[in-house]
């Protein structure tokens, strides 16, 4: 099994979650999406869309997958603009 990695993201919109989640299904290991005691499935569309968009979120993914992991390099610099 690869290493686990983790990412602060943040998921700006419905789109953006649709996205999120899109690309997290077709990955072949588990996601998951934190916010202080929470934990979601990030291939569970209701459960990304329950947080609170104006939060940094943590993501561990289980294994590796390129794609997705742009995706989430793109929503970490949303991290650094909004304060």
């Amino acid at each position: 099994m690869k290493d686990m990695k983790e990412m602060t993201i943040r998921i700006p919109d419905v789109e953006t979650a649709k996205q999120f989640c899109r690309m997290a299904g077709k990955c072949p290991f588990d996601i998951d999406v934190f916010y202080n005691r929470v934990v979601i499935d990030a291939k569970s569309i209701l459960g990304v869309l329950s947080l609170d968009k104006s939060r940094e979120l943590n993501v561990r993914m289980y294994g590796e997958d390129a794609a997705f992991e742009a995706l989430c390099e793109k929503l970490h610099a949303l991290c650094d603009k909004v304060a």
